[in-house]
C-alpha cells in the first residue's frame, strides 16, 4: 500500500513500514471450513470456529483491505480471524473480486491499468456484486459451515478498503432507488466495526488515499483529478472531489458511505492517530456526515498507532478491536 499524497516525515514513514512489516509477518492461518457463495474463484468465505468450542457465538464477517487491488487477499487478515476466534467469536473471512492489471475495462475507452503504476483498484460492479452476494448468503452458509455460530448476531467488520465495504454493506437499504444492491429493509446486523475505513470519498480523494484508489474504483484514472489538492475538497462532496467526472460521480452515489446516511445500524470506527495510509480525517469526515444526518457514530482514535496495528494480533490495538466487536455482538 502507498501512503497519502502529503509529506509524512521520515519518522512517520519508518513507523508505517515497521507496523506493516509486523502485521504481514504472521503466517496465514488455515480456516476450519471454506465455502463458495458464487462460481468465481474469488467468491469464497473462510470460516473460523470459536476456539473454545462454545455454541451460540456471534459471527464476525470480516472484509479485508488492500485498496480493492488484487495483490492483497483475505490471507493477510487470517491471523486476525484466528485472533478473534480465540476471543470466542465465529469468523467469516470473505474474499471478493478486486482490481488488477488484467481486469476488463472499468468503462468504455479506459484501458486496464491506465493512469496507474500498479493494479487498478476494484472491479465495477463485481466488487460490490460480491460483497452483496456474500452478505446475503451468509446466514445460510454460516449455519451450515459453523453450526455453533449465532447468525442472529452478526457484526460486519473490515479494514481500510474492507472498512469501506463493511460500511457500505450496512447501508444497502439507503442506496438510490434502482440500485441492483439495494435492500428493501435494513440488513439483519448487530452493527459494524470499521477499522481505518475509506469511509468518505471526498476526503479520501482529496488526500490521494492509496494512490488514487477511490477514483479508480469508480472508473476514473488515478491522478486525473486534484493531484493531492486536499484543501479543495476537504469537507466538500464527492462530486467536487471527482472533478465533474459524470460516470464517477454517478457511481459514487451508489458506493460512498459518506452519502449513504443515516443507516440506523450501530456503527463504530477505530482509527490510528498516526495513520498515513488512510488518515483519520477520512473517518472524522464520515462521523461528521453521520451527525449531520442525525446519527451518532462512535469513533475511537488510538494515539501512537498507525494503519496496520488494527489487524496485527501482536499489537495492543487488536485488543481494542476485539472489545469494540464484543460491545456490539454481546
Amino acid at each position: 500500500m502507498t501512503d497519502f499524497s502529503g509529506s509524512p516525515d521520515s519518522a512517520a514513514r519508518e513507523r508505517d513500514a515497521a507496523e506493516s512489516a509486523s502485521a504481514f509477518a504472521h503466517p496465514a492461518v488455515a480456516p476450519d471450513r471454506t465455502a463458495a457463495y458464487g462460481d468465481h474463484p474469488d467468491q469464497v468465505v473462510d470460516f473460523y470456529a470459536p476456539r473454545d468450542g462454545r455454541t451460540g457465538a456471534p459471527l464476525v464477517v470480516l472484509l479485508h483491505g488492500g485498496a480493492w487491488r488484487s495483490p492483497y487477499d483475505r490471507a493477510h487478515v487470517s491471523p486476525l480471524a484466528d485472533f478473534l476466534a480465540r476471543r470466542g467469536f465465529a469468523v467469516a473471512n470473505v474474499e471478493y473480486r478486486r482490481g488488477g492489471d488484467d481486469i476488463p475495462r472499468q468503462r468504455d475507452g479506459a484501458e486496464p491499468g491506465a493512469g496507474s503504476a500498479g493494479p487498478v483498484a476494484g472491479r465495477w460492479p463485481e466488487t460490490f456484486d460480491d460483497v452483496a452476494a456474500a452478505l446475503d448468503a451468509m446466514p445460510a452458509l454460516a449455519s451450515r459451515e459453523l453450526p455453533g455460530a449465532d447468525v442472529r448476531r452478526i457484526v460486519v467488520s473490515g479494514h481500510s478498503a474492507g472498512g469501506h465495504l463493511a460500511l457500505w454493506a450496512a447501508a444497502r437499504h439507503v442506496l438510490p432507488e434502482g440500485s441492483p444492491w439495494r435492500l428493501p429493509a435494513p440488513p439483519s446486523l448487530r452493527g459494524v466495526v470499521a477499522l481505518a475505513p475509506i469511509a468518505d470519498f471526498a476526503t479520501a480523494v482529496g488526500l490521494g488515499v492509496c494512490g488514487g484508489a477511490v477514483t479508480q474504483l469508480l472508473g476514473g484514472e488515478a491522478g486525473s483529478v486534484l493531484d493531492g489538492d486536499a484543501g479543495a475538497v476537504l469537507g466538500g462532496d464527492a462530486g467536487s472531489a471527482l472533478g465533474g467526472d459524470a460516470v464517477a460521480v454517478e457511481r459514487a452515489a451508489h458506493a460512498d458511505p459518506g452519502v449513504l446516511l443515516p443507516t440506523g445500524i450501530a456503527t463504530a470506527i477505530v482509527h490510528g492517530v498516526e495513520d498515513i495510509v488512510v488518515p483519520p480525517a477520512v473517518s472524522e469526515a464520515y462521523v461528521d456526515a453521520a451527525a449531520r444526518s442525525g446519527e451518532t457514530v462512535g469513533l475511537t482514535l488510538l494515539g501512537g498507532v498507525g494503519h496496520f496495528p488494527l489487524i496485527d494480533p501482536s499489537a495492543d490495538a487488536c485488543a481494542v478491536v476485539a472489545e469494540e466487536l464484543a460491545q456490539l455482538a454481546w
